[in-house]
């Protein structure tokens, strides 16, 4: 990258997203699990925004709700 004054090297670190749906008793442990073994203390550890889900469905075999999950 070159800028006005000079050369600044730009290095992005490589991302991932993950997407899951748990059950809501489920959501401490499992929340607690990912930033145990995700946590490496350097900047772009990342972060987990849980959110609501209303309804989940499995197409092929028509569950819905909690027996889709």
């Amino acid at each position: 990258m070159q800028w006005r004054v000079g050369e600044c090297k730009v290095t992005l670190l490589p991302k991932i997203r993950v997407k899951v749906a748990i059950l809501d008793e489920n959501v401490a442990r499992i929340l607690n699990a990912i930033t145990t073994a995700g946590r490496t203390r350097e900047i772009a550890d990342g972060s987990l925004v849980p959110l609501p889900v209303e309804n989940a469905v499995r197409v092929r075999i028509r569950k819905e709700g909690a027996n889709a999950i």
